[in-house]
């Protein structure tokens, strides 16, 4: 039975800085992650070793019960879909063009997309709230639209598994509420596994199922919202006092900060 990324006593480094020095953990299938934590501490790099970008020096990363190395490009972007912090292109394709690059892990060596990618880009791009300018320049967007488009693409490829990288950043509030709704939506019933480095405590709490907090390249807290979403791994993690309480408006736990 297929379980997600498991990764076992990895270890990697810059040059001579440790990022990881024996991290273990699980993270399962059909549930929305959190990952959390101050600058420096290797949300980004997490992402980069489970999508294959870096390799660990030691230790192994399983993805559905198989290591990691043993899967070829395409057969990792059928399964894995990244929407970057910072997408550029500088080529002026268009908005459509870009959406359908998410389609290439499904077509045939020199193939032409068919009717079903065309219809998966399209569904993409309602979903996302860009249909109306998908012939638009890609370069002529501003970052929000640029950060939509690139978050369309995932979905259009169709992967299982959806990874973000700050994918909210650059978005205003009503985007970033739409889009989270909308992953969080495929993740309860459509088994969508969803790995998201996250800013906002807020959002991650109000959104994800589960949250991994990390510092200094350790795991400081892995739980559900419920178990680690607590004034002291705040506290122990981002060295700021806080107060975390249920709001009764949105139905979870949220914080507000002291200091």
């Amino acid at each position: 039975m297929p379980m997600g990324y498991t990764l076992t006593d990895i270890c990697f480094s810059y040059e001579n800085r440790a990022i990881f020095s024996g991290i273990s953990l699980e993270m399962e299938t059909g549930c929305f992650h959190g990952v959390l934590g101050p600058n420096g501490s290797g949300k980004t790099t997490l992402l980069d070793l489970i999508t294959g970008h870096l390799k660990p020096q030691n230790g192994n990363i399983l993805l559905d019960g198989r290591p990691l190395d043993d899967l070829n490009v395409g057969e990792l972007a059928k399964k894995c879909a990244l929407v970057p912090q910072d997408f550029r292109v500088n080529f002026p394709f268009t908005v459509a063009q870009v959406v359908m690059m998410g389609r290439y892990p499904h077509l045939g060596r020199f193939s032409a997309p068919e009717a079903r990618d065309r219809e998966r880009v399209d569904q993409a791009m309602a979903a996302t709230g860009i249909s109306d300018f998908s012939l638009r320049r890609v370069t002529e967007l501003s970052g929000g639209e640029r950060q939509r488009v690139v978050f369309a693409r995932a979905l259009a490829q169709d992967a299982p598994c959806l990874i973000l990288d700050e994918a909210f950043s650059n978005l205003d509030i009503r985007h970033s509420l739409a889009l989270m709704t909308l992953v969080a939506d495929r993740v309860e019933h459509n088994g969508l596994t969803v790995i998201s480095v996250m800013q906002d405590l807020n959002l991650a709490a109000r959104f994800c199922g589960s949250l991994l907090f990390l510092k200094n390249g350790r795991v400081a807290a892995h739980g559900t919202v419920d178990e680690v979403f607590t004034e002291s791994v705040i506290k122990a993690v981002f060295d700021v006092s806080s107060r975390v309480y249920f709001d009764e408006t949105i139905h979870c736990k949220q914080v507000v900060f002291i200091k």
